[in-house]
């Protein structure tokens, strides 16, 4: 098989763990056989720096021809001021792409439990998906802007909610059967939409899945009251941003997290969750789990190579096991010589 990977590095730790994911790739290729066909291509601050441009035309064009795009991370302060600013180039690939359905799985380690910030029988054995709306809500409805008073307008149609759902509802079924819908609901209408749509759409097509709502201030208390009581979350995209973020933080660290961004027939885009970084890039510091998770649904969902992605999550884990992680994670070893250490178990057998 021969598979061309867009990698879009960007900004601040973003290229330190883009190589990481690369040199995965490229293990993965020499033990399952694989020719992975690589071109690295600007996005966010720097691209802004090299062309003006957040999301420059090359690299769109070059994105919609891959097979998988690969990035690293966008934005800084450095660009606080400009006058268009580095996130602009990501809402604008999400939307090229028709890239409406975000991927974030949150799974807590055995041996990490203990690095938490939450006791550790609250977060042992949590295993969850959330699955976030992507291109539609807030991000993308008309804005507004005078000397004293500013609007952002939130609009969803009933064509936009059901193909998030029916994504969520589709991995409810291949997980524990149970889906967790989002909104607000007992103040905006967007969300009554949502709700109806999503219930509807449950009854008629996946009777199948356990269906319950929650409103999005509950929901982000449960995340940390009960997190082990979900299974399949899915929900808008404002809402899906911010209990995403506070469920990475389940883990012990944001570094160690992966996603996965999915549309119809394009290329999907897959990153690790964890930002930028400026105040760490350069200095080796960077957790590398997060890129290497992203490599394995790269692989998963984006190449259809589901042996190959199993052979990277039970590298990760055995790094983990071993101690072989970064400082974030309780670990000594620096962000490169902790993605060494994981590419080198990929394909190597788990012991008994």
């Amino acid at each position: 098989m021969t598979c061309k990977i867009v990698l879009l590095p960007g900004d601040g730790i973003g290229p330190e763990v883009t190589r990481a994911a690369m040199n995965a790739l490229k293990r993965v290729s020499d033990v399952f056989g694989i020719t992975a066909q690589f071109e690295t291509h600007h996005l966010g601050g720097i691209a802004i720096d090299k062309t003006g441009n957040p999301a420059p035309d090359e690299m769109i064009a070059a994105c919609k021809k891959a097979d998988a795009v690969f990035l690293g991370a966008v934005g800084g302060p450095k660009w606080d001021n400009a006058p268009v600013r580095p996130e602009a180039g990501l809402l604008k690939i999400r939307k090229e792409l028709g890239l409406f359905a975000n991927l974030r799985p949150t799974v807590v380690h055995p041996s990490l439990v203990e690095q938490s910030p939450l006791r550790p029988e609250l977060v042992a054995g949590v295993d969850f998906l959330i699955v976030r709306e992507l291109t539609g809500g807030i991000y993308f409805g008309e804005k507004t802007r005078d000397a004293d008073k500013a609007s952002d307008l939130c609009t969803y149609s009933v064509p936009e909610i059901e193909r998030v759902a029916r994504v969520a509802f589709k991995a409810a079924q291949k997980r524990k059967g149970r889906l967790t819908s989002i909104d607000k609901a007992n103040v905006l209408e967007t969300s009554h939409l949502w709700r109806e749509t999503v219930t509807r759409l449950g009854a008629d097509e996946y009777p199948d899945v356990e269906l319950d709502h929650l409103l999005v201030d509950a929901a982000a208390m449960h995340l940390i009251q009960r997190p082990k009581s979900f299974d399949v979350i899915v929900t808008e995209n404002l809402f899906g941003d911010i209990l995403s973020d506070e469920a990475s933080v389940l883990s012990g660290s944001i570094g160690a997290m992966g996603s996965a961004s999915l549309g119809g027939e394009s290329p999907g885009l897959f990153e690790p969750i964890h930002g930028s970084a400026p105040d760490i890039a350069g200095m080796d510091k960077a957790n590398p789990i997060g890129a290497i998770a992203s490599v394995s649904m790269l692989l998963r969902h984006g190449l259809g190579l589901g042996a190959p992605a199993d052979a990277v999550d039970a590298a990760i884990s055995q790094a983990i096991e071993s101690g072989q992680t970064t400082g974030d994670l309780g670990g000594k070893l620096s962000g490169s010589a902790a993605a060494d250490a994981i590419v080198g178990l990929i394909g190597v057998p788990v012991p008994a």
